[in-house]
């Protein structure tokens, strides 16, 4: 019944510590063993995740930088989707960078408005490094997604504002109270599980997906078989309060949630 499971990473399928809990990397080994197949769909950079999947010892699908680029199991790009340029220039400017760490992901490297030891340390485990730039004065051609991190008070101020600028020519999501997310109109985890599954010949409803951020709603939308953790953001359990809840990602809830579904 269920072919394909696709999962977020950081508050799902991650501990707390965003690292891979063996019993995890365990449990989806068994499943693959079984004919099941995986997609990772998160917010990082593809470059990040790549190291995740293979900690994980499986072949999966990445969908990165919230489905703004999808490689497939063998790191062959089938699908990216940068922002207009023009909407770069203007995202990168004070009026809704101002009060941020201002951060653009790009196929080849990660830039970075200013220095920042907290992602540093974030990003430890994968060995990614950000390069600091001049982002205001960028040409904003090749960007996937533009991060902004900064405190949740202001950062609900910095939405608010885009929403009113831009409406419907950004897509503009939450990924956790400390960032806040823009990518291409259309592009969204749950539109690149769409593209992945019909590459397979899947049906959606043979999938399973788990997430815990409001960027994950598409996600979860889109998957037959949805799953919500129980630490998610209160947004995501407001919008989608139909979803089953599982265990929280300190217990490896994923994990065990599988093992009950297959009977391992």
């Amino acid at each position: 019944m269920y072919y394909f499971i696709a999962s977020d990473l950081d508050g799902t399928l991650l501990d707390p510590n965003h690292a891979v809990d063996p019993f995890t990397a365990s449990t989806l080994q068994a499943l693959q063993a079984r004919g099941v197949r995986f997609a990772i769909a998160t917010g990082r950079h593809y470059l990040d995740v790549q190291g995740i999947r293979q900690a994980l010892g499986i072949r999966a699908h990445l969908i990165t930088s919230n489905g703004a680029r999808v490689h497939d199991p063998d790191d062959k790009l089938v699908h990216r989707q940068d922002i207009d340029p023009a909407l770069v220039r203007r995202l990168a400017q004070p009026e809704f960078a101002a009060g941020t760490v201002l951060n653009f992901y790009l196929d080849d490297g990660w830039l970075i408005d200013q220095p920042c030891q907290y992602l540093l340390n974030f990003h430890a485990d994968s060995g990614l490094r950000y390069q600091v730039a001049d982002l205001a004065g960028h040409s904003g051609a090749g960007v996937g997604k533009v991060l902004y991190i900064g405190e949740h008070a202001h950062l609900l101020e910095v939405e608010r504002k885009l929403h009113q600028a831009f409406g419907d020519e950004l897509y503009i999501t939450f990924s956790a109270d400390d960032c806040l997310e823009v990518m291409a109109p259309g592009v969204s985890k749950g539109h690149a599980l769409e593209l992945v599954l019909s590459d397979l010949g899947l049906d959606k409803a043979h999938c399973l997906a788990f997430g815990d951020g409001q960027n994950d709603i598409e996600l979860l939308q889109t998957a037959g078989h949805p799953r919500m953790m129980s630490n998610a953001q209160p947004r995501l359990a407001e919008q989608l309060p139909q979803v089953p809840r599982i265990g929280s990602n300190r217990e490896a809830g994923v994990a065990r949630h599988l093992r009950e579904l297959f009977e391992l």
